[in-house]
């Protein structure tokens, strides 16, 4: 799909269909036969009924599961909040295709196809110190290519980012979304200094000022001060949601950047789960703001979708559980 105008991908944003409560119903009756205490499996039995209602089906399955990142330059960096240049970004793209990155080791060790796209790379976004990160019609076509890139034969899909000064567009968009102020949603990225922090922090109370008419609008802010890589994210977020696909998110970029639909749509963020929470500073308080509680926490604050991809193996070890265990009636064992 693209989207022509931001009303079209408004309405889109708000008609999103409802998981299968019969195939989520189905996977805990199923569990409740199985040869263990009722619900001793703890996440792992309501991850398998996750992963039915939003397949639609009775038996999940996880035989096609891809990871997406996404890939985008920032005008922000002008404002040095990053401790490294933005042709990192570049380079990191090479790395990945190149089979270098940690990504590339945890999606093999996943079961998961890797697919980067790089989203004009030698066209970064405007400075939203001084302007919109994007007007309306980059802002669309990010959404859109985010949009094309999942297709309705996966089972489950990951996304990530790759964006040298990312973390400060996910700051940005979430204090617009859910207020507090600039310092405390900002944390030092890539690893900038205390100097750096604060030109962080400053360049996005700037961006926050400037751009303060939007804030009544989530996806005005998705534009203003976001990124295409965040934009794209979005709208891979809803196309998972809109083709029955189910989707783990990765850190606190990508959930930054999937946040306007959930203020969007009261249920927008259903068929999503978080993979981990990010020891950047923001995540854990942008996931306690739209109830997402994370199945990892493991200090990692890398993004490229690493976190997610880890947990594709959770999601994993979840199903089979559900699917090869014996019931007390297969195993012969008495119940309580």
């Amino acid at each position: 799909m693209s989207f022509k105008s931001l009303d079209e991908l408004r309405a889109a944003c708000l008609d999103l269909p409802a998981g299968s409560d019969a195939a989520a119903d189905a996977v805990v009756r199923r569990q409740d036969t199985l040869t263990k205490p009722k619900g001793s499996l703890g996440r792992l039995e309501s991850i398998a009924a996750w992963l039915a209602r939003w397949q639609g089906r009775d038996i999940p399955q996880l035989d096609r599961v891809k990871v997406l990142v996404f890939a985008g330059n920032h005008g922000v960096t002008a404002q040095g909040v990053s401790a490294f240049p933005s042709e990192v970004t570049v380079q990191m793209v090479a790395n990945f295709a190149g089979g270098g990155a940690a990504i590339n080791q945890l999606a093999r060790i996943a079961g998961a196809e890797l697919d980067v796209i790089p989203l004009d790379l030698d066209r970064p976004t405007g400075d939203f110190t001084q302007g919109p990160a994007m007007d309306g019609e980059a802002f669309l076509a990010a959404v859109s290519a985010g949009y094309g890139a999942v297709t309705k034969d996966l089972d489950l899909v990951c996304f990530g980012e790759m964006g040298i000064g990312n973390t400060t567009p996910a700051a940005a968009i979430s204090a617009a979304l859910f207020g507090g102020g600039a310092e405390k949603w900002t944390g030092r990225g890539t690893g900038v200094d205390d100097a750096g922090l604060v030109r962080k922090i400053t360049a996005i109370e700037a961006g926050l000022k400037r751009h303060a008419a939007a804030v009544a609008d989530p996806l005005g802010i998705a534009a203003a001060l976001g990124g295409r890589e965040l934009a794209a994210i979005l709208g891979a977020t809803l196309a998972a949601r809109h083709h029955g696909v189910p989707v783990l998110l990765d850190g606190f970029v990508c959930t930054a950047a999937a946040a306007p639909l959930a203020r969007l749509h009261p249920a927008g963020l259903a068929h999503t789960l978080a993979a981990h929470v990010s020891a950047e500073s923001g995540h854990r308080r942008l996931l306690e703001a739209l109830r997402l509680p994370p199945l990892l926490d493991l200090g990692m604050r890398l993004g490229e979708g690493s976190g997610a991809c880890l947990a594709v193996n959770i999601v994993r070890s979840a199903l089979e559980c559900h699917a090869r265990m014996a019931s007390f009636a297969e195993a012969g064992v008495s119940e309580k």
